[in-house]
């Protein structure tokens, strides 16, 4: 029963500061604390060497807290209630940092294992008179705790969350009987349930113990005879109704259950039914295999440093990750609050929170992290029992250990399992960046490789096929899964997949209002400014995100592809602003879609979604002539078989279209529906394609290149060359043509980059060992083009030449294709570009045409350079020196 509602105005006191503060809130939200300090963000002494932060500058690494303490934060308060009589008094935190409570002056004793995932409770029977003076400690210096592990995870990270201090969500004084019912936890499984009821009691009780709920088959009572003490009874299988409604993907129905004692309140809980298991080493739901369309959340909420408390906002929240079609939420390191399975048990979406523990170095070493994160573990699997949403639960991020801190894992999921074997559980996400391989403690496996194999597109360097390996739509990893398969029958699916990062968007930093400052955007607002980049800096945008969609769905196909695969879990569609600013999502920090095309949900959902047709190309481009052959399938993972007949479309400058064999497909899996067979004659010049292939009303769309088979030969009145040499500028003197294109090697262009297609990984100040390339940024509505239909940016008939090196110039100048730099260091770079020279005129690549031409596409660009130079449009507006142009091949001292 609820005596009093304690939100309201409280003091509050720090070393040096006191003031007002109103609960629920945190220090931030009340401006108390000191300013934010520059030396303690992620990696100074990189970015402070990189060039990207000096001294005097903005925190650039991630955003700025307007107010920040670390340490305890006395929270006081008079109360005045009329102290029920013969009642017991409790209070009761709803989320809290390491807290303890004075009443009086006297200290309350903690009810349970207080943690940073669960409510903090503290029994004040005996303390409270109904005038009483209250004093929360709350300290987010973790005394007792494992401090570094926690402060490093994204419960108390400044990188995203923020290790903010105070109390929120309910905070409340509630009186209780001498005795009651503390918890009612049920558990289905398959026509059965299973519940445990709580008694918490001050003094022995009898009485009778009932249960009813409209799924139950029939009521249950049982006689109960208890001593003071807190005791669990527990029904074992208690049949429910024949055909009762079950929880599921997107179908959220949820059943109540009322348990009472005689004479005392009863206690009445929502529950869903539903079994989510591992069978044949798939992941199952309801006995339906399921692929998991994962997202990671890593508690990035700028406004207020934390979560969402309400169910109302938690649903908003949600639903903008399902807009993008995923079906399963991972919580970096962090459990959200319960209102976060409240709205997930509404919309049918999977979660699968973490221990509040990131340690890549000696995870479960202290006697303090074992004795912390196994109250943790209990208390998240106590306080969210109820809740079918939440389906896996693993210990931590990218954790390391040694051999007792594996011994210690173990030791958790077995005791995880005892509590409650309705979940999957396994001993972390990434444990040693997957170098060890499986943990047959584990019920899954989700790392990003398999020891040395790869089970994801990229990674920092960049590594992987996506830059590596000529582009298809074939690729998948079953080579992979046979490995795992020698080792475990565990479900597996990949880990932190995507994390292509896309060129910051500078329109809504005026949303930042609340507790974080955007001067690292800021900061990088102002160096575009300063480098000119402003008039094109949208296209830049727009070009790093229209690549990174691109990638993202190579990796999604990638894994519908391989059969074994049980899901792919992405980081991230949310921007996060921290770890050297990572924006590599579709939205931005305030989860609102960028104002871009390539954000749009209903882009990313087209190919993120349950049932998907898939052609598996061989490649995207061919010559003219050449036959279109490749497998067509199915991946369908919906709820009902599926009949129809696929049909395929080929439509731009030609018109085609066909049917295959009909086909009956069940659900939850990858089935065959046949081959294509597409001639490709009768198309003159370069042409891009679209290949559609659907099946009862679901499409999927494949871009598609096709050039005339030729190989292009140099005009004799354009002087080709690979060195700026002295033929070469003799030629310009004369006011001839030059086209200077030198091998794209190191030794042939001393002062360029090597490219890659994709955008970089995560971000550059975390892995400052990458280039910084961001792709291509291509000049489309330029002549040369007329020729060689393309987008503004990086599409896959580019791929042979992204991969080239990218000169760096001296000065920013006006090119046809740019290869975008990171942010932090916007270094101009070019591929190709055009000038006057002397009298002469000359066009300058880097891309090594001459020795791409096992590729049509390369070919075909080699062409219509060549064209465009013989064209009256050749006509440079831009003058550079010989000086300058020799610059470009000269290595300076010092240079890497």
């Amino acid at each position: 029963m609820l005596i009093l509602d304690l939100s309201g105005i409280w003091q509050c006191r720090i070393p040096g500061q006191e003031g007002d503060i109103r609960l629920p809130g945190t220090l931030d939200e009340a401006g108390i604390g000191h300013p934010d300090n520059p030396e303690q963000q992620w990696k100074v002494d990189e970015v402070r060497r990189m060039g990207f932060y000096r001294d005097g500058d903005p925190i650039v690494t991630r955003l700025t807290r307007r107010h920040t303490y670390e340490g305890p934060a006395i929270l006081s308060r008079r109360v005045s209630f009329e102290l029920p009589a013969g009642k017991r008094l409790f209070i009761r935190v709803e989320r809290a940092r390491h807290l303890r409570l004075l009443v009086n002056g006297q200290e309350a004793p903690a009810a349970g294992s207080p943690c940073l995932s669960a409510p903090h409770v503290f029994e004040i029977t005996g303390l409270a008179t109904g005038r009483d003076t209250l004093q929360f400690i709350s300290d987010n210096h973790y005394p007792g705790w494992p401090r570094d592990a926690i402060v490093y995870s994204s419960s108390a990270s400044d990188e995203t969350q923020t290790n903010w201090n105070g109390l929120l969500g309910r905070i409340e004084l509630e009186a209780q009987p001498p005795v009651f019912l503390s918890h009612v936890h049920v558990y289905p499984r398959g026509t059965l349930i299973s519940v445990r009821i709580g008694v918490d009691a001050a003094t022995d009780y009898t009485g009778t113990l009932s249960l009813e709920s409209s799924a139950l088959a029939h009521p249950v009572t049982r006689q109960v005879d208890l001593h003071p003490g807190v005791h669990e009874i527990c029904l074992s299988d208690l049949p429910l109704k024949p055909g009762i409604r079950r929880w599921d993907l997107g179908d959220g129905p949820l059943h109540s259950l009322t348990v009472s004692l005689t004479g005392l309140p009863s206690r009445t809980v929502s529950f869903g039914i539903r079994d989510f298991d591992r069978d044949k080493g798939h992941l199952t739901l309801n006995g339906r295999r399921i692929f998991l369309r994962g997202e990671t959340n890593c508690a990035v909420f700028p406004e207020t440093g934390y979560c969402p408390m309400t169910t109302e906002e938690w649903l908003s929240v949600l639903s903008r990750y399902t807009a993008y079609g995923v079906n399963c939420l991972r919580f970096h390191s962090h459990c959200p609050p319960e209102a976060a399975f409240e709205a997930a048990d509404r919309l049918g979406l999977l979660m699968q929170p973490e221990l509040s523990h990131w340690d890549p170095v000696n995870a479960f070493h202290t006697p303090e992290a074992k004795t912390y994160y196994k109250n943790e573990l209990l208390q998240i699997l106590s306080c969210l029992a109820n809740h079918p949403s939440f389906v896996m639960l693993t210990l931590g991020n990218e954790l390391h250990a040694d051999a007792e801190g594996h011994a210690f894992m173990t030791e958790l999921l077995n005791l995880a399992r005892e509590t409650d074997p309705t979940r999957l559980y396994a001993s972390g996400s990434n444990v040693h960046y997957g170098a060890l391989g499986t943990d047959p403690a584990s019920d899954f496996y989700t790392a990003m490789s398999f020891r040395d194999r790869e089970m994801r597109a990229t990674c920092d360097g960049p590594t992987g096929w996506l830059n590596h390996e000529y582009p298809n739509a074939c690729h998948l990893y079953d080579a992979t899964m046979l490995c795992i398969r020698q080792e475990t029958d565990q479900p597996v699916f990949s880990f932190e997949v995507g994390q292509y990062e896309i060129l910051p968007e500078f329109t809504r930093t005026d949303l930042f209002r609340g507790v974080t400052v955007p001067a690292s955007f800021l900061h990088v607002q102002e160096k575009v400014r300063t480098e000119g980049l402003e008039g094109q800096w949208t296209d830049m945008v727009r070009a790093t995100g229209e690549c990174a969609l691109l990638c993202y769905r190579a990796e999604v196909e990638s894994a519908l592809r391989t059969r074994d695969y049980s899901g792919i879990s992405l980081l991230s569609l949310q921007d996060f602003p921290g770890q050297g600013t990572a924006l590599i999502g579709m939205m931005d920090a305030h989860l609102l879609p960028k104002p871009f095309l390539f954000a749009d949900p209903s882009r990313f959902a087209a190919f993120f979604r349950d049932t998907l047709p898939l052609v598996l190309l061989p490649r995207y481009t061919f010559a003219e002539g050449e036959t279109l052959e490749a497998r067509v399938q199915l991946a369908h993972y919906g709820k009902e078989p599926l009949s129809g007949i696929p049909e395929w479309t080929l439509e731009g400058a030609v018109q085609r279209q066909g049917q295959l064999e009909p086909a009956h497909v069940q659900p939850g899996g990858l089935h065959d529906l046949g081959t294509l067979s597409i001639p490709l004659r009768g198309i003159q010049k370069p042409e891009a394609l679209t290949l559609t292939l659907s099946f009862c009303g679901i499409e999927n769309a494949y871009p598609i290149w096709v050039y005339p088979d030729q190989t292009p030969e140099c005009p004799p009145d354009i002087h080709e060359c690979r060195q700026f040499d002295a033929k070469a500028q003799e030629v310009l003197r004369r006011g001839g043509c030059v086209y200077l294109s030198p091998d794209s090697t190191e030794e042939a262009l001393p002062r360029s980059l090597k490219a890659h297609f994709s955008p970089d990984f995560w971000s550059v100040c975390t892995f400052p060992h990458q280039s910084g390339c961001m792709g291509l940024l291509i000049e489309n509505r330029h002549p040369l083009f007329t020729g060689f239909p393309t987008e503004s940016y990086a599409t896959w008939q580019w791929w042979p030449m992204a991969g080239a090196r990218a000169l760096l110039l001296p000065e920013r100048i006006s090119c046809i294709i740019s290869e975008m730099d990171s942010f932090a260091t916007l270094r101009p770079r070019a591929m190709l570009f055009e000038c006057r020279c002397g009298p002469g005129l000359l066009m300058v690549s880097s891309m090594g045409l001459h020795n791409l031409t096992q590729y049509p596409e390369a070919r075909a660009l080699q062409q219509a350079i060549y064209t465009y130079m013989q064209s009256d449009s050749f006509r440079p507006s831009q003058f550079l020196s010989v000086d300058w142009i020799q610059s470009l091949f000269e290595k300076k001292e010092g240079e890497s």
